[in-house]
């Protein structure tokens, strides 16, 4: 029970459904289709050299190494590399009644993660748009997510997909950043959505999967492949903020790993100014 006498997010919690063989036969036989017009299109394909070895050779899912590997990176192509001058970060939907349907992660490490990527994001001075829909019907915004960025205008919205929204895609043209860290709930809709969308339009979008959260495993995992088929670059919340950082000896450096919350990176700090101290005293 939370604080007020109401259900807490842990107690709407249920054990993740287990999914019949059915089920998972429609599933495999739905990749099976889609990997099968894969294949067609690589064998009618001209430019495809048929007589070198990566083509003879074929996966165990029937395509080639080299058209896996293609598909695979996807945007990873890009010239250009990931920085804290050139991203910006994209919330969508972190809201408290979609919190209580969230099963493919605890909420208590959903919320940490999140919050972490939002305080390195702010140490580093990248600029942040947030949006919720309908929060008459899903309720607010996590208070957690509402107090880190107070100075912060959200975009509510009706549309589905966020970058169907004017408003959205306008806030973050006008950061005049083309790197776009997108997280929300749910993964395959709220976050993959949003961040296909935004690939097409030219931007590099790259999924903060632990960050964002699904209301079932499989339906994470389908949105997680099909963001990477699309182009789509997934990344966990504590590794793009590092990649964002760039330097241990940049001076945002220690705001970045306090806002992470990552233990081991706590115990370092903690170490490191008991033997500054221990220094200073001796």
């Amino acid at each position: 029970m939370s604080d007020n006498g109401g259900p807490s997010f842990q107690d709407c919690r249920s054990p993740a459904k287990s999914y019949s063989t059915s089920e998972l036969k429609i599933v495999r036989r739905r990749f099976s289709v889609r990997m099968s017009f894969i294949n067609q299109d690589t064998e009618s394909n001209p430019s495809v050299d048929k007589s070198t070895p990566q083509h003879s050779r074929r996966c165990q899912n029937g395509r080639s190494p080299k058209l896996k590997e293609s598909v695979m990176t996807g945007q990873l192509s890009v010239k250009e590399r990931l920085t804290k001058h050139n991203a910006v970060l994209l919330h969508v939907d972190h809201q408290e009644g979609l919190y209580t349907g969230v099963r493919d992660i605890a909420t208590l490490e959903l919320k940490h993660n999140v919050i972490g990527l939002t305080k390195a994001a702010l140490a580093l001075g990248i600029p942040i748009v947030v949006t919720t829909t309908t929060e008459s019907m899903w309720g607010p915004m996590i208070p957690e997510l509402a107090a880190a960025l107070a100075k912060h205008d959200v975009i509510e919205r009706t549309t589905v997909n966020a970058w169907d929204d004017p408003r959205v895609v306008r806030a973050v043209q006008a950061t005049g950043r083309k790197h776009i860290i997108v997280t929300g709930i749910s993964t395959d809709v709220c976050l993959a959505f949003p961040a296909i969308a935004a690939l097409r339009d030219g931007y590099t979008s790259y999924a903060v999967v632990d960050a964002s959260g699904g209301f079932s495993q499989i339906q994470v995992d389908l949105g997680v492949a099909r963001m990477v088929q699309a182009g789509v670059v997934p990344v966990g919340y504590s590794t793009v903020a590092v990649e964002l950082l760039g330097d241990n000896a940049a001076p945002e450096s220690q705001a970045v790993y306090a806002g992470l919350g990552i233990p081991f990176s706590n115990m370092v700090f903690g170490l490191k100014q008991y033997w500054q101290s221990s220094a200073q005293a001796g």
